[in-house]
C-alpha cells in the first residue's frame, strides 16, 4: 500500500532526500507521495524512511492504493529494472 502525506505535514523537509524511489515532491501547500511510486521502501529498507524521520507522524498508508508485499516488491522490482 502507498502511503500519503496528510495536512499535518509542516513542511521540513526531512522526508524529501530519504525517499530511495523519489516519490515525494513538493505539492502546492504539503508534501506529496506518488503512489506509483511507492514501495514503502520494500526493495530498498526494511521499514519506510519517511515515516521513521517524520517528526509529526503525518505519513500513513494510503487506503485508496491497497497493495501486498508482494505487490509492492514487483513495483520496486519494476521501478528499479532500468537503473
Amino acid at each position: 500500500m502507498a502511503l500519503m502525506i496528510t495536512d499535518e505535514c509542516i513542511n521540513c523537509d526531512v522526508c524529501l532526500p530519504e525517499c530511495p524511489n523519489e516519490a515525494i515532491s513538493q505539492g502546492d501547500e504539503i508534501y506529496i507521495i506518488d503512489p506509483n511510486k511507492c514501495t514503502e521502501c520494500v526493495g530498498h529498507y526494511d521499514t519506510p524512511q519517511c515515516v521513521e524521520v517524520c517528526p509529526v507522524d503525518c505519513i500513513p498508508k494510503n487506503p485508496d492504493y491497497p497493495e501486498t508485499k508482494d505487490q509492492l516488491q514487483e513495483k520496486f522490482l519494476r521501478l528499479t529494472a532500468n537503473k
